[in-house]
Order: C-alpha cells, then sequence, then structure tokens
C-alpha cells in the first residue's frame, strides 16, 4: 500500500480501506452491550494554531463524528496549546482534573509529554494518540503513514527536477520540528529518496514549525549557497513552504526552485495553481478525525471486536512496543490532481482557490 498510495485517487483509498474492514467497523450503539452509555467525555488536545488543519478540519470533524456516535449526548472537551509544550500540560492535567473519559492527545513535545498520559494511565482515563506518536502508556496511535510522505515529497522533487537530476545538484531541505516525531519520520523517508541523487547543502530543523523561523533559515542558505545555486527545496509542511518562498524572492529570485510542503493548505494549493510551490502531500483530515473519534468512543465504552478493527497496524515508540496503530495512506498533490483530491473530498471548493488572483491559472487547468 505505500508504493500504491502514491498515484491512487483519495476516493480509492477509501475504498481499499473500507474493503478491509476498517472504514467499516464503526457500528453503531446497540452492536454490543457497553461498559459506558453515549453521555461521554471525550478530551481533544490539539498541539497548534499555526497549521490551519488542526482548528479548521480536526477539531470540528472529530467533534461531529463523536456527536453521531453516542446520539449527541456525548460531548468534546478541547483544548489548542498553539505549540507550547508546558500549556499543553497543564491542558491535560486539567482533563484529567475534570475526569474526562478518554484523551486524544496530538504533543506538542511527544517525549515532554510522557509524565502526563502517565498521569492519565494512573487516573484510569485511556490515551490515544493522534497525529504525533506520544511517548508513555497511550493505548492506541492513528496517524497517516509519515514515512511515505517524506518518500512522496522526495520523490516529487526529483521528478520536478527532472532526468537530468543528478549528485551535484545541491537542495536545502527544511525540516519539521525537531520535538515533533513526524518530522524525524518525514526526514527518513524523504532522504531515502534524495541520497545519492542529489546533495543535500543545507539542512535545518525548523523550531515549531513556524514560517518565519522556515523563512530565516532559507535567508540563511540563500547567502551560503547562492540562489543560482539552488536546484530545489524539501520543504516538510506547506507553512514553511509559504516562508521559504517569501526568502526567495526577497532575494530577487523570480524563477522558484521546484518547492515541496505538505498538508494541502488553500495558500499552498493557490501558490501549486500558479506554479510557486511544485507539490503537497494531501492527507484525508475527515478519514483521520473520523476514525480517531471511533477509536475513542470504542475504547471507552469497551466495543473490544469495533476497537481492534480500527487498529490494526502496529507501531514503536522510544517508551513503548506493539502499539495498536492505524496508519492512514496519503497521495501526493500537484496541478493534475487538485479536482480529484481536495475539491473531490469537499475540502476546498473551487471558488475557494479560484480567486480573482488565481482566475486565470485556474482557467489553464480547467478549474472553475
Amino acid at each position: 500500500m505505500r508504493r500504491i498510495a502514491i498515484s491512487v485517487a483519495t476516493s480509492s483509498l477509501i475504498l481499499s480501506l473500507a474493503g478491509c474492514g476498517v472504514l467499516g467497523a464503526t457500528g453503531d450503539s446497540d452492536d454490543a452491550t457497553p461498559t459506558k452509555g453515549n453521555d461521554i467525555t471525550v478530551g481533544l488536545l490539539l498541539p497548534e494554531k499555526a497549521n490551519t488543519r488542526y482548528d479548521k478540519f480536526d477539531h470540528p470533524i472529530f467533534e461531529k463524528k463523536v456527536a453521531a456516535l453516542t446520539r449527541n449526548q456525548g460531548t468534546v472537551q478541547y483544548a489548542n496549546a498553539d505549540a507550547s509544550a508546558p500549556t499543553q500540560e497543564t491542558q491535560l492535567q486539567q482533563m484529567i482534573d475534570d475526569k474526562v473519559d478518554v484523551i486524544v492527545l496530538d504533543a506538542v513535545d511527544a517525549h515532554a509529554i510522557a509524565g502526563g498520559v502517565q498521569k492519565a494511565k494512573d487516573a484510569g482515563i485511556p490515551v490515544i494518540a493522534y497525529d504525533r506518536l506520544a511517548e508513555g502508556p497511550i493505548d492506541a496511535y492513528i496517524s497517516f503513514d509519515n514515512e511515505l510522505v517524506g518518500e512522496v515529497q522526495g520523490r516529487s522533487l526529483l521528478e520536478a527536477i527532472g532526468s537530468g537530476a543528478d549528485s551535484s545538484d545541491k537542495i536545502v531541505m527544511m525540516n519539521g520540528s525537531p520535538t515533533d516525531p513526524n518530522a524525524k519520520q518525514f526526514k527518513q523517508g524523504a532522504l531515502e529518496e534524495l541520497e545519492g541523487q542529489v546533495t543535500v547543502a543545507r539542512s535545518y530543523d525548523t523550531k515549531d514549525w513556524k514560517p518565519e523561523n522556515a523563512e530565516a533559515n532559507m535567508a540563511e542558505a540563500i547567502k551560503e549557497i547562492g540562489a543560482d545555486n539552488i536546484a530545489a527545496v524539501y520543504s516538510a509542511n506547506d507553512g514553511m513552504a509559504g516562508g521559504i518562498i517569501k526568502a526567495l524572492e526577497d532575494a530577487g529570485v523570480t524563477d522558484l526552485p521546484p518547492i515541496t510542503g505538505q498538508d494541502a493548505e488553500l495558500p499552498a494549493v493557490q501558490r501549486i495553481i500558479s506554479g510557486e510551490q511544485y507539490m503537497s502531500v494531501y492527507k484525508s483530515y475527515p478519514q483521520e478525525a473520523e476514525a480517531a473519534a471511533e477509536m475513542a468512543v470504542a475504547r471507552v465504552q469497551g466495543r473490544d471486536i469495533q476497537f481492534d478493527a480500527l487498529t490494526r497496524d502496529r507501531v514503536d515508540s522510544p517508551t513503548a512496543k506493539d502499539i495498536p496503530s492505524q496508519l492512514v495512506p496519503v497521495i501526493a498533490l500537484t496541478q493534475e490532481n487538485i479536482e480529484d483530491t481536495v475539491i473531490a473530498d469537499d475540502i476546498f471548493k473551487a471558488s475557494d482557490i479560484c480567486t480573482a488572483k488565481y482566475k486565470d491559472d485556474c482557467a489553464a487547468l480547467g478549474l472553475n
């Protein structure tokens, strides 16, 4: 599936998972005798606001699914840490004090939060790691196939450089936050594709994933390497790609090198249409968030068969082995498949993307 997921349409991915019994494992509230009823409280801890996906997609999709699964009796207690690990620790402790039934945690700092996860465990509250693999005694994990994300980015970068790519071509790698375990997997997957094919002239681990930090790093790389000597830029996500582009334009670059991304944020989709950004990685947030809600409700209600069907993968963290998991596949987003991905999945409407500034670019691609 790791290789196939690169080229197939998102609808096909959903069908393939349904065929495996994963997405079809929801059931309704009458499919077993639950240990708890529908009147449950699910804690949802998300890590940051710089990436707009969390507040715009993950939270509302998750909340809506919990309501549907519990006949509108269940509630979601939500908090966003805004990239602050101490804030998230406080938020987690508050949920423990409030005696929520289950916690879904997207960690700011996967290592630092381990003590809080242990406190939840001691209080009898299951913790499901969401999107990032937190350390500590978590009960389950759901995320996208993070190494595949990096592979898709790296392979796309080589395709963008073209058949003339060789090991002398210099690229800059703008990796994610060093406190995010996903960033390490993205980087590893990308390097599997890039090593031996190009020269990584500069590589940065970008604090807090912030675009302004990526912009500063890129300005430094341009100064040290020379803008004309940069064949391409690996950016681990879309927000940083925006900062990278700003640094290049401030340096007087008008013919931008290929730049990758991730998350299919609206500004990035528009940059792809205009040719400023080569690609992004589209990840079906509805699929991830809804499955996480299903896992949380099944876990707290004691629906073991349903929970097992949703967690057929296994992963290891630095503190735990064989964690029940679900790894959701991804797809490379380019000019060629915008209509078949983010528009087809109702992430954005064509009218959202094709504003006045991008009207001509959209028309050239047949988007209207």
